[in-house]
Order: C-alpha cells, then structure tokens, then sequence
C-alpha cells in the first residue's frame, strides 16, 4: 500500500525535456530520497508534485485521490507539503507568523467575519497560534517564536521552513535540498530533526539532497534521476554499488 504514486510524469519546457517518464512511490512513515547530479531535473519532479508546475502527462496520485493538474493550494490542502531548495519567509513577520501564514489556503473564516472580528475568527486565529506553536517546538524553535526570521543563522531559517510546511498538517513531507548550506553540526542535528519527525508523525518524507550522508542515513530507498530520466533506484547499499550511478556523477575514463 503506497501512500503516494506518482506514475509516469513529464514535462518539457520549451522543447527541453526536463522530466521524462518518471515514476515515484512512497509508503506511509517511510523514508524515500530522490538524487541526481545537478539539472537532473530533481527539483522539477517537486514542482510537478506539488501543482508548481502541471504534468505533460503521467499523474500524482495521494492516497487513491488523483491530483494531477490541481493547483499548489488544492495540493497542500490534500496533504502534501514541501520546502524550497532556496528558503522562501515572509519579511515583515516574526517566526510565529511565518508559521501561521501556513493555514491560509485551509482557512475557515470569510472577510466579514475579518473585518468585523468575529467569534468564529478569534477562535480559528487562537487555534492556529497554538498549532502553530506546537510545530515550533516539534522543530526546537519555540525560543525564536518573536523573533525576525531574517536575524535567524541559515540553519535555523531551515527549521523554521519545515515548521511552516509542518503546520500544512501533511501526509508526505517533499524536502528539497534541507541540507544545503549547513554545517557538519548543523547537518547533524537535521539528521536527528527528521528521524524525530519521523518516529513521531505519521508522515511520509521525500529528500532531494546532495549530502551523502543526509540521503544515506535517512532513506529507506532511492531514485536516481539523470537527464530527466529514471536512471536507478533501490536501497542505499544497492545505490553505492550501481556503477550507472557512478558514472553519472563523477563519468569515467576514456
């Protein structure tokens, strides 16, 4: 039983063929990686995922339930959430607030209960503060709830980019390259971060990463993506020893 399959995707973007015929699949509370060498078209498997872009052809399909061709906001309100490779915070408001803007595609409440502030409004914003809380600690980052996410260390703008897509309340987790510009420390403690995640929610992840070790350490299976195309998958053991994977990372000798 696979929580989400995506079946056969593609898309072009001006006669460049960036995804071809790719095929993903994730159990529920498992662990998966996709990797690839870079402008494998990794990030543009997320981006299809996610409603960023709409599929050529092939579907995404979350727990029975076709997405393809939804928009970003139906996707995230199905249940798949994702961070950027680039973070993406809102300037002008604190850690808190950058988290609670995560349930603006679910919200409940209409503008004249808004502008009048209504019962029905107070009680959702309550809500969503306190959840909102709750994935700030889940993320050890409950200190910095008042503070300007601008003023924060690179890793710790990291956390506070899964806290947000934790609120989403997700059944899979996309992570695009969590990792990049981390420390050896840093990487480390985002190693321990998602195996917390992991044990604690029902939650099924995907990680596009350079990192070795990240991808390694935390995947149950792995896909590998070269030129737009499946080019591997299978456990990381499998993986290290696929002398197709080699050569696409590193080539080989004349």
């Amino acid at each position: 039983m696979h929580r989400l399959e995506v079946e056969g995707i593609s898309k072009a973007f001006g006669g460049v063929q960036a995804v071809d015929n790719v095929s993903i699949k994730v159990k529920p509370n498992e662990i998966i990686s996709v990797i690839g060498p870079n402008g494998a078209g990794k990030t543009t498997v997320f981006n299809l995922i996610s409603g960023v872009y709409k599929t050529d052809s092939g579907r995404v399909i979350l727990e029975g339930s076709d997405l393809t061709g939804k928009s970003q906001h139906e996707v995230t309100r199905a249940g798949i959430a994702r961070t950027f490779q680039n973070i993406r915070l809102f300037k002008g408001l604190n850690v808190l607030e950058n988290v609670m803007t995560a349930h603006d595609p679910i919200i409940q409440y209409n503008l004249l209960d808004t502008i009048l502030s209504l019962p029905k409004k107070r009680r959702l914003d309550k809500q969503n503060r306190e959840l909102s809380m709750h994935y700030l600690e889940m993320t050890g980052m409950a200190e910095f709830a008042d503070e300007d996410p601008f003023n924060l260390p690179y890793g710790l703008q990291r956390k506070l980019e899964i806290a947000r897509a934790l609120a989403t309340n997700p059944k899979v987790l996309l992570l695009d390259e969590p990792a990049a510009g981390l420390n050896p420390s840093e990487v480390l403690e985002f190693i321990e971060l998602i195996k917390q995640l992991h044990s604690s929610l029902d939650l099924s992840i995907i990680i596009i990463d350079h990192r070795m070790q990240v991808v390694m350490e935390l995947s149950k299976w792995i896909y590998v993506i070269n030129f737009g195309k499946m080019l591997a998958e299978g456990t990381p053991t499998e993986i290290q020893n696929n002398d197709e994977v080699t050569r696409a990372y590193i080539g080989e000798e004349d």
